[in-house]
């Protein structure tokens, strides 16, 4: 009868203790595979609201939103500071550079793939990447 009662203690033992590590387990599984972000509709509160930063620069626009493509001259981006691949653009008016960077034109998608960025932030990287030609 004492054997019964040892193993009975030494398996309840082992069950409440893989039950401890099952939960914290368990725990550490939730939080790798939780959400990163929440998805609201239009007209409905963020869960968590960005802080407004203000206004970027178009120098920091380029740097994280431009430089891609207009860095490396990938798709046939002009490069800042390259006089003779802007001049066709320039030529048209900086209106039509900026509605082209806003809505999109051939290579160039829209916004520039700054999607969180302002028309005033995209028209201030046009003048960043133009401003020494």
């Amino acid at each position: 009868m004492r054997k019964i009662h040892l193993v009975a203690t030494a398996a309840c033992a082992l069950l409440f203790t893989g039950l401890a590590t099952s939960s914290a387990a368990d725990e550490e599984l939730r939080k790798r595979i939780a959400p990163v972000g929440q998805v609201y509709l239009d007209g409905q509160a963020p869960a968590r609201a960005v802080a407004d930063t203000g206004p970027r620069s178009g120098e920091q626009v380029y740097q994280t939103a431009c430089f891609a493509c207009h860095g490396t001259g990938a798709l046939d981006a002009p490069k800042p500071g390259d006089a003779a691949a802007w001049q066709a653009r320039m030529d048209q008016g900086f209106d039509v550079m900026l509605r082209n960077s806003i809505d999109g034109f051939g290579n160039m998608p829209a916004m520039g793939t700054c999607m969180n960025c302002s028309e005033d932030e995209i028209a201030e990287a046009i003048r960043f990447m133009i401003k020494d030609l």
